[in-house]
Order: structure tokens, then sequence, then C-alpha cells
């Protein structure tokens, strides 16, 4: 089973996961970043994905695509949906997005999430939520 083959089994359902199997597919010295923040290292890594852990009901990647890309650095580019539920929330969020990943000796050594934090993130808090809404309909004009 190559790291792509590990990384769609493990993204299917993250809640599943333990820290440990983290180790499966990211190198000691990945680089991992999304919207929020940028981590360094597996042990950056597993601790960001428990705070994840410990908050999320349900953490599901339907995983589109993962296509190889011809660049000097980005080795694959996976599209995916993600459905997260999280414990304190009765919100179910849809979310699409895309990560880029370079693979090194069938590990990830960079994985960067590319996703609208507004959609997932903003749009839920109330009356925050609602301005960013207003906003973006605006903008769509």
């Amino acid at each position: 089973m190559t790291v792509l083959d590990r990384f769609s089994s493990m993204y299917a359902d993250i809640c599943q996961i333990t820290l440990e199997d983290l180790a499966s597919i990211y190198a000691v010295n990945v680089t991992f970043i999304d919207p929020i923040t940028t981590h360094h290292g597996l042990g950056d890594v597993q601790h960001y994905f428990s705070h994840l852990l410990e908050q999320a009901e349900r953490c599901e990647f339907d995983i589109a695509m993962i296509a190889p890309v011809e660049s000097n650095s980005i080795t694959h580019l996976v599209n995916w949906t993600m459905t997260l539920k999280l414990k304190q929330s009765d919100k179910l969020i849809t979310l699409d997005g895309n990560t880029q990943l370079t693979v090194q000796d069938d590990m990830i050594v960079y994985h960067k999430d590319y996703y609208d934090l507004g959609e997932m993130v903003y749009e839920h808090i109330p009356l925050l939520g609602f301005f960013v809404k207003k906003i973006k309909k605006r903008l769509a004009k």
C-alpha cells in the first residue's frame, strides 16, 4: 500500500485514527499548512490532530481525485469534500477544498490545504456569519 493509499484510507474517517497512525504517512520533518496555521514536524502535526480529535464528532473526507503534478516541489494535488461535525454543535459543515502534497521516499513531507475558511468557520459564528454571508453575496453581484 502506497503512502497515497494510506493517506486516502486515513482521511476517509479522521475520527477513527490514532496519533501513531499519522507516522505512517507523514515524515518526521513534515511541513503541514492549512488556512489557519503552519505545523513543522511530525510531533507538531500530531499535537494539531489531537486537538482536532478532541473536538470532532465526525470528520470525513470524500477524496474525488489524487492527481500527479509535474512541478519542482509539489508531487500530487488532492481534491476533496470534507464533512465535519463538532461535538459542541448540531451543525454539519460540508466544505470543498484541495491539498498539495509532496511525497518523498513513500512519505508525505509537505501538505498544504486550501479551503474557504469563512465557509468553514466564520459563517457559523452568530452575527459574524450573517455579515460574512452578506459580504459574499454583495461581491458575487
